[in-house]
């Protein structure tokens, strides 16, 4: 078992760094957002970090994401969409279906994982704005079958908290820091016992034009999994990734974002290798008022 107090105190202390990072980055709200491009630029179409930009006023997006890892022949498939609330578009709504194989399961086949229902609010900003923040808030129904690697077996609750900051009219930085919890996470033998877990990620996006963009990823998470009946391991993961990602923009308010990334393991991860495909939709659903 890694000790708990250990444990603490690196939380603790990735949690100051983060919270410098914030104070830092809002200092700077006072200052004029760059310049706007003629063509709808690509916002809020990061693979693995969460950028902080909650969706316009009358548009939807539609998020599909697969990921096919080499090593440990896991793959999954992600469908995400997300909704402006009525009213407000500081309030986000969406969800998330997974469908997935765990390699360490070879003759299971594919299944629904865990469905995410998730809440998010424009604290800060927009993406009009030098800086943006949007915490977000989400549970987590235990749709997948844990003896079979594809869910946890247990409600959950998740929070990420995700900072966006234009770095410059070319380059942007994205920030997230997040935990997740299960009261009652099952293994694969029906084990239970409670675990958690906490997560770090971030990005660079460089802005070539407004319809093609250079990124690199950085992602780690720690979280404990369930060994036997209350008592639980400590595992993590460091996986580092460039991808590009490229818009088609229609006359109807269609944009259309492919993606294209190369998670690769570092660290606790190491020989680790992966590709990710991105695809995104965003268009309006309802008539926008002209400002």
């Amino acid at each position: 078992m890694v000790d708990s107090a250990k444990e603490i105190r690196e939380v603790g202390c990735s949690a100051l760094v983060l919270t410098a990072i914030i104070l830092l980055s809002l200092s700077s709200l006072g200052q004029q957002p760059p310049p706007p491009t003629a063509a709808p630029g690509i916002q809020d179409n990061s693979f693995l970090v969460e950028e902080a930009y909650n969706q316009n006023f009358g548009v939807v997006q539609h998020i599909s994401s697969f990921t096919r890892f080499f090593d440990s022949k896991d793959w999954n498939y992600t469908f995400t969409q997300e909704w402006p609330a009525p009213g407000d578009e500081r309030h986000q709504l969406s969800y998330t279906l997974v469908a997935l194989h765990a390699g360490a399961f070879p003759g299971s086949g594919v299944g629904i994982g865990d469905v995410f229902l998730n809440y998010r609010y424009q604290l800060v900003g927009s993406g009009e704005t030098r800086v943006a923040f949007s915490p977000r808030l989400s549970l987590i129904f235990p749709t997948g079958d844990s003896t079979v690697g594809r869910g946890s077996g247990s409600f959950g609750l998740q929070t990420n908290l995700p900072l966006s900051v234009v770095l410059g009219r070319k380059l942007v930085s994205h920030w997230n820091a997040g935990a997740t919890f299960f009261p009652h996470a099952q293994d694969a033998s029906g084990d239970r016992a409670a675990t958690a877990g906490y997560n770090f990620g971030q990005s660079f996006i460089w802005l070539t034009n407004a319809r093609f963009n250079v990124m690199l990823e950085t992602v780690f998470a720690r979280s404990q999994t369930v060994v036997s009946s209350d008592h639980t391991e400590w595992t993590s993961s460091l996986f580092l990734s460039p991808g590009i990602r490229w818009a088609y923009n229609f006359k109807n308010g269609l944009q259309i974002v492919p993606g294209i990334g190369v998670p690769l393991g570092v660290g606790p991860s190491a020989g680790e290798r992966a590709i990710l495909l991105y695809l995104s939709f965003e268009h309006p659903f309802r008539k926008i008022p002209k400002k």
